[in-house]
């Protein structure tokens, strides 16, 4: 008979893989995660918390533009760049106040920046490519939904 391996890990399969834009959002996540609990409490729940909730509204809209098809894309791309840019101000405001030290600050910039231009060049991309229907790039500001503008 052969020997059967009952432990919980035995049977579990590898994480999936990732898309690489979604991969390094993440990667900042799990570093804001350690960081987050080191803010003062002024900050923490505030701030802080915000910040935490944009981070994880990226990941769910670049999860979304990842996994629809290419003519719903931009509305999720454009989303993820405008919660990108407010958590880069906001990271910005807690280094400004000291509750984030420059090494914290700098580690996350420098990342943010780097996934910035990553939804920047996808979102020429798809644009580029004539993303048919809402959202695409010929479209007129007088068209688009009002959470857009």
């Amino acid at each position: 008979m052969p020997e059967q391996n009952f432990s919980p890990l035995a049977n579990r399969r590898p994480p999936p893989k990732l898309l690489p834009l979604l991969h390094k959002i993440k990667d900042v996540y799990l570093d804001w995660f350690s960081y987050y609990s080191t803010l003062p409490k002024c900050h923490r729940y505030t701030l802080g918390s915000r910040v935490d909730g944009l981070l994880i509204e990226i990941i769910e809209a670049a999860a979304l533009a990842g996994f629809t098809p290419r003519a719903e894309k931009l509305p999720f791309i454009r989303l993820s760049i405008r919660k990108l840019d407010t958590a880069k101000v906001l990271l910005m405001v807690l280094w400004e106040t000291k509750s984030l030290d420059n090494k914290k600050y700098i580690a996350l910039s420098e990342k943010l920046e780097e996934i910035g231009r990553m939804l920047g060049g996808w979102h020429g991309q798809v644009a580029k490519s004539g993303g048919a229907g809402f959202g695409s790039a010929r479209q007129t500001s007088s068209e688009t939904r009002p959470e857009e503008r």
